[in-house]
């Protein structure tokens, strides 16, 4: 075997702009540049910030459960978590407009929106990125990732979570999973062909580096057998959810059958007037989980550091129905309209949140947040399983930093100051920097918590008027 290390971030680069990311191997801990020691090889992790979003809240009386209610499904990642429960965002209230579209701009901004089409301020993702690479990523990387699966298209805070310093949207957003798969991976070009489209639906993006594959996985590579082995899992992988994305039939006879067509609606379609679509439980979560596992893979790549990924927009509107099991057990019969007695936007999920009380059973919203937090889990877990671990012997996970929330919390929905407050937030440790393992009661502003953050993340910057005084909650600090 040739010794010669790898450098972290080796490519597979083919025709236009292809470039299909190694995984992490063994060969590669002792190549970093500025890594004069082992030790310094094992800690040398990129800085990554990305923003998870979820649509209509976690009215507060449940969130106080814990994971013996609608948190259940993040109980397995627990211990790579900080939940923060009571946290304000009534300073981002903008009067003339309604609670949902103001706690979503406030969400990782902790600013009230600019009109419709921009955020009061930058997302931390952004001021991280800006902060820890001034000059830019290194090339070949996505510089911001921007996707999600959503139904609620009016204003763009809705599903848009990532925010340049002036307020405008980071990267265009990418609703579609082939769209998010050509994003990061490119398209094969195909000069002077007027069909290159219809001929990439039938050529994968990896058949441009076949050549370097059969390198490191031949007799010359200077890979061991089991990294031979990780690289030829990973290509498999991408393979597989390129087929996935593009419906392509898997020419080599070895990999999943041809999928169904995707009955998902996209574009206006998708939010006809405001009043709402009708959406089987499963292909939500089939579209939702597909586009996970390509910002997942994304990440595993190290073709993207920084951006958001969102689950519903504020205020979705979905007629929701099929049956949901988690664990092996049935949680719900979801039905809305049926179970609204309604049509139209007054028969959406929607509407359970309006009609939340304390003291009622609250059935149906349970139901529908449960299932909001297991997808979640899910794609958080994606990246903290075995093919995601990193030198230090942590997952991608436990190294980045995740910060998660939504864009109502009291329940309250008839008043929109108190809606504005007791707002979900989880935060993952960032390679140390945070606490986790804990649900806190943090009884902060928004704006606090988030410029804690960004002092933990080694960024001198803060968000919000330069005159505001400050105020850090040490207490989620490791």
């Amino acid at each position: 075997m040739n010794n010669k290390p790898l450098n972290r971030r080796a490519m597979l680069k083919g025709l236009g702009t292809v470039a299909i990311g190694l995984p992490f191997l063994e060969e590669m801990i002792l190549t970093s540049a500025s890594a004069a020691t082992p030790k310094a090889a094992l800690n040398a992790i990129p800085t990554r910030a990305f923003n998870v979003f979820f649509g209509l809240g976690i009215p507060s009386p449940l969130q106080a459960e814990g994971f013996d209610g609608v948190l259940e499904p993040l109980k397995s990642l627990g211990d790579k978590l900080l939940i923060m429960r009571n946290v304000d965002h009534v300073r981002c209230d903008e009067s003339g407009i309604n609670a949902h579209f103001d706690g979503a701009s406030a969400a990782f901004t902790a600013e009230p929106p600019q009109g419709e089409a921009k955020s009061g301020g930058p997302s931390i993702d952004q001021v991280i990125r800006r902060s820890h690479y001034p000059e830019g990523l290194p090339s070949g990387m996505v510089s911001t990732l921007v996707g999600g699966t959503f139904f609620r298209r009016s204003r763009v805070s809705r599903y848009v979570h990532s925010y340049n310093l002036d307020g405008t949207v980071a990267a265009t957003m990418q609703e579609k999973p082939r769209d998010l798969f050509e994003r990061v991976f490119g398209s094969v070009s195909l000069l002077d062909d007027s069909s290159a489209r219809e001929r990439h639906l039938k050529k994968s993006v990896l058949d441009s580096v076949v050549g370097q594959y059969k390198y490191f996985t031949g007799d010359r590579s200077p890979l061991g057998a089991s990294s031979k082995s990780r690289v030829a899992d990973h290509l498999d992988r991408i393979r597989e959810f390129e087929q996935r994305a593009f419906q392509l039939p898997d020419l080599s006879g070895n990999g999943p059958g041809r999928p169904p067509s995707s009955g998902v609606a996209h574009g206006g379609q998708a939010d006809p007037g405001g009043e709402g679509i009708d959406m089987a439980l499963e292909d939500l979560t089939r579209e939702w989980r597909l586009m996970a596992d390509l910002y997942a893979l994304s990440i595993q790549m190290d073709k993207a550091r920084f951006g958001s990924l969102t689950f519903l927009a504020a205020g979705e509107r979905l007629r929701v129905k099929g049956a949901y099991e988690f664990e092996g057990r049935n949680v719900f019969d979801f039905d809305d309209a049926a179970q609204h007695d309604a049509s139209g936007s007054k028969g959406c999920s929607h509407e359970w949140w309006h009609k939340f009380g304390e003291q009622k059973s609250n059935e149906a919203l349970r139901a529908h947040t449960h299932y909001k937090m297991r997808e979640v889990a899910y794609f958080l877990g994606r990246l903290d399983s075995e093919d995601a671990m990193e030198s230090n012997g942590k997952s991608i996970l436990e190294n980045s930093l995740f910060t998660i929330s939504t864009e109502s919390g009291d329940g309250r929905h008839s008043d929109v100051k108190r809606e504005l407050s007791g707002v979900f937030h989880a935060i993952s440790g960032a390679n140390g920097r945070f606490k986790t393992g804990k649900i806190m009661d943090v009884g902060a502003e928004g704006i606090d918590v988030y410029n804690t953050i960004l002092n933990g993340m080694d960024v001198e910057g803060r968000l919000g008027p330069a005159d505001r005084e400050a105020r850090s909650i040490d207490g989620i600090r490791l």
